[in-house]
């Protein structure tokens, strides 16, 4: 859910009705619907879920259907005086709308960067009934080499018409809104906003079988056959390494508060081996984004499986919410790197507490190692650092490094890679300088101008949601981070590791870095580690697409080399 609504971009609105009388409180439970019309998803279906709670207040959801099936709760909800208004910070989005009595509706506004009109009523507005192109379709489309697999799946039922929603799995895109699906006999068409794709082609006399044209702005139209694969939905993957209780060692739920940033309370879970200690500690340390103590992704859970493996050699483990998700208090919305590196040392100063507890070091992830790193600044009692996919290059060298390999790997050619470098360059070049946000984004909309985008290849609030990014808090501060003066103060044992087909942090190049940054560092250890990807599963070729169907979560040797290289400094008892 957390990314449900991440991916809308919307448009300046209409104003709002004028203020009417509102029925009676009790009118207001159940479920209000309404159609937000979007520069670049299409239409899609939004639905705010109303009840009253035993003590009388009202508390609210927001489901988004055409994004995937779940809700998110609603943070800051009300109803009164005739209008409703709600608030989700986490994505940095609100909506106010004003009671319609005569057309029994909400009308308003949804603001998420920028607005578009909202009207909310309890009736479901149904879409066009379309017979005969139910069931998940399945296909694929070739772009330079890189096969595109795409998954189109439609339903229809008799109150809400037919509905089609598709997944592009190699692009990591899932439940994109199909817009304008139409059949005329054989015929068959629709679009995908998100993706500024058509599809025109043709049913198979069977009914089995669409073939045509797949449409892409910008690349050379391309022959696609989708083949029926039936009704069924497909089955949840496998996750054989998700630790299952009961477990062999001491699991405690803890929480404990960031002293530098009020109102901060971290929630997380320690794993602690059978015994009275003290024991070598861990602390794990998440990538980029709103992640759980399990760092959980498309069913995998990779902190839980190597917390319980370093846990069953003898290596205590604290992991934890980042602020502002699940358990944890504050807000993620609005911090950096700089900011989470005081909640990994109110996690150290948490352990280093207990009696039962040795050596303490940091094991960070992806942005994770950016952030230890940062932490040990103000931490000189850290006792070791392991970096997986850390960076050790400056970020727009390491953010280009990942466009080129995984627009490689989606299909991209290198003349498409090579055009759009110079933009790229600017934009990130603008992000990390010290102007104020009112000049960068003067010079972003500059460099976003309309003869560089090949006369509107990305539309004006497509431009605007690009730019609100680049100006986020946290990706200016990441973008101006150089790793090495950061990495060349550290002194004690440190593991740099990467994977060789990591497509995110190019593998070569960053442990290149990291080796020069800390070449003073005598227990320095720099591996590059064959045919694992950025989330250190054995793959095949390191796309992104392809977590999601590796069913390992995390290649066993990585736990093990970690647990062996941190027993070898600091002794452990294995059980």
């Amino acid at each position: 859910m957390k990314r449900m609504i991440a991916s809308l971009i919307l448009l300046l609105s209409a104003l709002l009705a004028a203020l009417a009388q509102a029925p009676a409180p009790d009118d207001w439970t159940g479920n209000w619907n309404g159609t937000l019309t979007t520069p670049s998803m299409g239409e899609l279906r939004l639905v705010v879920v109303v009840v009253r709670g035993a003590d009388g207040a009202l508390t609210a959801e927001l489901a988004s259907p055409d994004q995937g099936p779940g809700r998110m709760p609603i943070p800051q909800f009300a109803i009164d005086d005739g209008r409703m208004r709600f608030a989700l910070p986490a994505i940095r989005a609100s909506y106010e709308g004003v009671w319609q009595p005569a057309e029994e509706r909400f009308a308003g506004t949804f603001t998420q960067g920028m607005a578009l009109p909202l009207n909310l009523s309890r009736a479901v507005a149904a879409r066009a009934l379309i017979a005969g192109l139910d069931g998940r379709w399945e296909g694929s489309v070739t772009r330079n080499g890189a096969v595109l697999r795409l998954i189109l799946r439609i339903s229809t039922t008799p109150e809400a018409g037919t509905f089609a929603q598709l997944d592009s799995p190699d692009l990591m895109a899932t439940n994109l809104p199909v817009a304008g699906l139409a059949r005329e006999g054989q015929s068959v068409s629709f679009a995908i906003p998100a993706g500024a794709s058509r599809f025109r082609g043709t049913l198979s006399p069977d009914g089995n079988r669409l073939t045509g044209i797949w449409s892409r702005t910008g690349s050379p139209d391309a022959e696609v056959s989708f083949a029926r694969a039936g009704q069924a939905a497909a089955l949840p993957p496998r996750r054989p390494q998700n630790p299952p209780p009961p477990f062999s060692y001491r699991v405690e739920e803890v929480g404990f508060d960031n002293g530098r940033a009020p109102g901060v309370r971290l929630a997380g879970t320690l794993t602690l081996p059978q015994g009275p200690g003290p024991f070598p500690a861990a602390i794990l340390i998440s990538g980029s984004g709103p992640q759980d103590r399990d760092e959980a992704l498309l069913g995998h859970r990779p902190f839980a499986v190597l917390a319980d493996r370093l846990t069953r050699q003898g290596i205590t483990v604290l992991r934890y919410d980042d602020r502002g998700i699940g358990a944890s208090t504050g807000s993620y919305v609005g911090a950096t790197s700089s900011d989470f590196a005081t909640d990994a040392n109110a996690a150290f100063a948490f352990l280093r507490g207990r009696a039962d507890i040795g050596p303490i070091g940091f094991v960070g992830h992806s942005e994770g190692g950016m952030i230890g790193p940062l932490a040990m600044r103000d931490n000189e009692d850290v006792a070791f650092l392991v970096m997986m996919a850390g960076p050790g290059t400056r970020i727009p060298q390491l953010m280009d490094g990942q466009r080129r390999a995984v627009g490689r790997s989606q299909g991209q050619s290198e003349e498409q890679l090579e055009q759009g470098a110079p933009l790229h360059r600017d934009l990130y070049a603008i992000a990390a300088s010290e102007r104020g946000d009112a000049d960068a984004r003067t010079a972003m909309r500059a460099a976003l101008d309309d003869e560089r985008m090949q006369g509107g290849a990305i539309p004006p609030a497509g431009r605007e949601a690009i730019i609100d990014q680049l100006l986020d808090p946290w990706f200016r501060h990441f973008a101006r981070y150089d790793p090495a003066p950061v990495l060349a103060r550290i002194r004690v044992p440190v593991l740099a590791i990467n994977g060789a087909l990591d497509r995110q942090v190019v593998a070569a190049e960053n442990l290149a870095g990291i080796r020069v940054a800390m070449a003073a560092n005598r227990d320095l250890t720099v591996t590059e580690l064959p045919g694992l990807n950025h989330l250190f599963q054995t793959a095949r070729t390191g796309g992104i697409g392809e977590y999601a169907e590796i069913e390992e979560t995390m290649a066993p040797a990585v736990p093990d080399m970690i647990a062996a290289w941190i027993g070898a400094r600091f002794p452990c008892r294995a059980e």
